[in-house]
C-alpha cells in the first residue's frame, strides 16, 4: 500500500464515522456560559437602584453608561473610568456606530464627513471577516497589510499612509489577533500611534476583543495604545473597542469604547442623538455579578482559561504529532484569544476545507480571513477550538491533519 493509499484509507474511515463537528466560529462553550449563570439573578425587585442613586428602570443615567460599570470595565480596555463609553450587546455594533458617524460627520479633528473622500481603511491579514464585511458594506475600500508576530507590518503602513490622504485609519485586533493570536509589540505600537499620515484625521480603530482572554499565567499583555498616544500628543488618534461577549453571555452583554476624554465629549454628543442611554439593567447586573465573583473580572477570566487552555493544548499536541516534521503546514501557538491560524505550504487550503466537510468537520470558509473572502495564496485556515469538547477537538484536529496530508499528496501527484 502506498502512502497515498494509506492516507485515503484513513480519510475514508473518518467519513464512515458520520461525524458532525464544527470549528467554524469562535463561540464559547456552554461550560464558559455556565460560569456566568448567577448574573441572571443578580438584579431583583430590591436592588434596582445603583450606588450613585440611578434607578435602572428610568431614563436618566447618561449616554456614557453607569459610573459603577465604567469603573469595572475600564480595566478591560486598560483605560481610566472617565475614558470609556458603554454600549449595548457587542463591540461590533459600537464599531458600526463609530464608523458610520465618521462617514457622516468625521472624527473629532476631521471637520467634515469621510463619505466623499473615497475613504480607505487598512486591515491586517489574516484578519477578522466581520471587520471586513462591516467596513466594506459601509463603503470603505480595504487596504490589506500583513499581521506579523509583532503586530501590523509598520514598514508597509508607513509607506501607504505617507502620501495617501484617503487612507483614514487602520482597523485591527491588537491583542491575540484574530486569527493568528499575535499581540502588538511596544515598538510597533509606538510607530503606529505616531505614524506620519497624509490624512490629518488618521484614526486607529483597535478592536481589543481579547484583551483579558489569556490562556497562560504569563500573558502577552499588549502595550497601552491610548497611553502611548497621549504621551506622543496623538491622543485623539486611538479608539479602542471591546465587549463582554466572551466574558459573560455572548447574546446579552455590554459593548465598550475607550478613548481620550476630549474624544469622549465628541463621540458622546453624536451617540446621544441616537439613544437616551444604553441598557442600564444589563450594566447593573454585570456590576453586581462581578463584585461578588472571587477576584472579580480577573478571577472570572482565569476560570475561562481553565476551560479553554486544554482545548488549545490539544490542537498543538495533535498538529505537532501528525504534521510536525512534514513541512506541509505551519501554525500559531497563541497565549490567548479564541483562534489558531494554520497555513498550508502548498496552495491547498480550499481543498482541505472541502475534504474536512465531507468527513464531517465544518471549518471556517477558505478566504474568510481576507477581504472579499479571497485568500490570494489559498493557504490560510482559521481554527476555532473553543466550543467543542477536548475530545471533539482531538478528533477534529486529526481530521484536519489527515486532510492536509491527503491534499498535499494530491498536489504533489497532480
Amino acid at each position: 500500500m502506498t502512502n497515498y493509499d494509506a492516507l485515503l484509507q484513513q480519510y475514508q474511515e473518518f467519513k464512515a464515522r458520520h461525524l458532525s463537528l464544527n470549528m467554524e466560529r469562535g463561540q464559547p462553550a456552554d461550560a464558559n456560559f455556565d460560569l456566568s449563570l448567577p448574573i441572571l439573578n443578580a438584579v431583583n425587585e430590591t436592588n434596582y437602584t445603583t450606588d450613585s442613586g440611578v434607578d435602572i428602570r428610568n431614563y436618566p443615567g447618561g449616554i456614557l453608561g453607569l459610573v459603577e460599570a465604567r469603573e469595572i470595565f475600564c480595566e478591560q480596555l486598560n483605560v481610566e473610568a472617565d475614558e470609556i463609553i458603554l454600549g449595548n450587546n457587542s463591540s461590533l455594533s459600537m464599531m458600526a456606530q463609530f464608523l458610520t458617524w465618521a462617514l457622516l460627520r468625521g472624527v473629532k479633528n476631521s471637520g467634515h464627513g469621510w463619505v466623499n473622500d473615497n475613504p480607505k481603511l487598512i486591515v491586517t491579514v489574516p484578519g477578522y471577516d466581520r471587520h471586513f464585511l462591516l467596513a466594506q458594506e459601509l463603503g470603505f475600500d480595504l487596504v490589506p497589510v500583513q499581521m506579523t508576530e509583532n503586530g501590523p507590518d509598520m514598514n508597509a503602513i508607513e509607506a501607504l499612509v505617507a502620501n495617501d490622504a484617503s487612507i483614514k485609519g487602520i482597523y485591527f485586533v491588537p491583542t491575540y489577533s484574530n486569527p493568528t493570536g499575535d499581540t502588538i509589540s511596544q515598538a510597533c505600537a509606538e510607530r503606529l500611534v505616531s505614524v506620519n499620515a497624509a490624512a490629518p484625521d488618521f484614526t486607529i480603530f483597535a478592536d481589543d476583543a481579547y484583551s483579558v482572554h489569556h490562556l497562560e499565567n504569563d500573558p502577552a499583555i499588549a502595550p497601552n495604545l491610548l497611553q502611548i498616544a497621549k504621551s506622543s500628543g496623538n491622543q485623539d488618534r486611538v479608539i479602542l473597542f471591546g465587549s463582554t461577549s466572551k466574558v459573560t453571555f455572548a447574546s446579552a452583554g455590554i459593548g465598550l469604547a475607550g478613548m481620550a476624554t476630549d474624544n469622549i465629549k465628541y463621540w458622546s454628543k453624536a451617540l446621544s442623538t441616537q439613544s437616551i442611554g444604553p441598557n442600564k439593567a444589563e450594566q447593573w447586573r454585570h456590576v453586581l455579578f462581578l463584585r461578588n465573583y472571587p477576584n472579580g473580572l480577573t478571577g472570572l477570566m482565569q476560570e475561562h482559561a481553565k476551560i479553554l487552555k486544554p482545548k488549545f493544548d490539544k490542537v498543538q499536541e495533535v498538529l505537532n504529532r501528525e504534521l510536525g516534521n512534514l513541512n506541509i503546514a505551519s501554525w500559531t501557538n497563541p497565549r490567548g484569544g479564541y483562534f489558531v491560524s494554520l497555513d498550508t505550504t502548498a496552495p491547498i487550503a480550499s481543498r482541505v476545507v472541502e475534504l474536512a466537510k465531507e468527513a464531517g468537520l465544518a471549518l471556517t470558509q477558505t478566504g474568510a480571513t481576507f477581504p472579499n473572502g479571497v485568500d490570494p495564496a489559498n493557504r490560510n485556515i482559521r481554527l476555532a477550538p473553543t466550543r467543542p469538547s477536548v475530545e471533539e477537538v482531538e478528533t477534529a484536529m486529526e481530521i484536519v491533519a489527515c486532510c492536509i496530508k491527503l491534499a498535499s499528496a494530491e498536489a504533489n501527484n497532480s
